[in-house]
């Protein structure tokens, strides 16, 4: 089994761009758009990749891991690096830097205004060990309205030396400013042999798991630790009840629908029917290759106007899923529609 990576350490997919990409510091951007398929690293490239920067005395433009600089970042207290995060992000990596703050609200899941102001200040600030100061900022979806102004208003006045290193699964979600006054640098999905390499020793069917998530290995091992199969009980419940045509049945999962956050449920439906249209073309599906015998009973049930029709209400509706107006009648309108269209059929 692989060991967790510190703070210093890249995946093995991201080694080579990560030492390309830092060895042109002599003209490096003081803003950086790290962005790729949500679970294939990308936080981990640029903690690592912010550890670099301060070193001070990096091996082939890696952290080196022994100097002053890397103790610091490895004990997660260094001057000159600071992370940039919802609350909500921070209370479940490290929920020792919340010690101390008050339990009682909720914490958000957005960056607030007041994390990029405060960094304004401390920017302006000299660095301790004269080198780079370098901030993290991730997810950069999280920005809302305010805050997104105000990180633009930080990214128009760069001072010397200092770098910003923004992580985004879905880049184009951004303001456009924002975007335009960053260098992008995407970050390639690793190939299924790469992923199912790393994994293999680390999970059991690495390939059923990885396929269940989109071919993004670290997502894949998450899952694999917070699930005891690569798809829900209630996908596998639906999927029979379609192949057997029983269109009345399918309301009765709205319960467990009902407990599991929006996005993640209309995530798993939406590449649930991209599998039935891959059926409908004869094609072996992409996301849940176990499934593909109840797919195939499935496709066969249903129109492909039908499937595609609700394939693009359900990405309406992932772009309001963190704020449904009801989610218990949101889960009750999906699987009506599901319902609706293989009688329809």
């Amino acid at each position: 089994m692989a060991e967790p990576l510190t703070a210093l350490q890249y995946y093995p997919w991201q080694k080579d761009v990560a030492e390309h990409w830092l060895s042109h510091q002599e003209r490096f951007a003081h803003a950086w758009l790290i962005h790729g398929l949500a679970g294939i690293g990308k936080v981990q490239f640029a903690r690592a990749g912010a550890a670099a920067l301060l070193c001070e005395q990096p091996l082939r433009h890696i952290a080196c891991g022994h100097c002053a600089s890397c103790q610091w970042v490895l004990s997660g207290n260094h001057p000159d690096l600071r992370f940039i995060r919802p609350d909500a992000v921070t209370a479940e990596q490290d929920p020792e830097s919340l010690a101390g703050t008050s339990t009682t609200k909720t914490p958000s899941k957005h960056i607030r205004v007041e994390q990029l102001r405060e960094l304004s200040t401390w920017f302006n600030t000299a660095s301790h060990r004269g080198g780079y100061k370098v901030a993290v900022l991730y997810p950069a979806e999280s920005l809302n309205a305010i805050s997104a102004n105000a990180l633009l208003k930080v990214l128009e006045e760069p001072n010397e030396k200092t770098v910003f290193l923004v992580v985004a699964d879905h880049y184009e979600r951004l303001l456009p400013t924002i975007i335009s006054r960053c260098r992008r640098l995407p970050l390639a999905t690793p190939t299924k042999e790469q992923s199912v390499a790393w994994l293999d020793g680390q999970i059991a069917q690495p390939e059923q798991w990885l396929a269940a998530v989109g071919g993004a290995p670290v997502a894949a091992l998450k899952a694999s630790h917070t699930h005891h199969k690569p798809y829900p009980d209630w996908l596998d419940q639906l999927c029979q009840y379609l192949a057997q045509g029983r269109h009345k049945a399918i309301i009765a999962l709205a319960p467990q629908l009902e407990a599991v956050d929006p996005s993640i449920w209309i995530e798993t439906l939406q590449r649930l029917h991209v599998d039935i249209q891959l059926c409908m073309q004869n094609s072996l599906v992409r996301y849940y290759p176990h499934l593909q015998p109840s797919l195939e009973s499935i496709a066969a049930r249903m129109s492909a106007l039908a499937v595609q029709q609700q394939w693009k209400w359900l990405v309406t509706q992932k772009r309001h899923a963190e704020h449904p107006l009801n989610a218990k009648l949101l889960v009750h309108t999906a699987l009506e529609r599901i319902a609706q269209s293989l009688r329809a059929s």
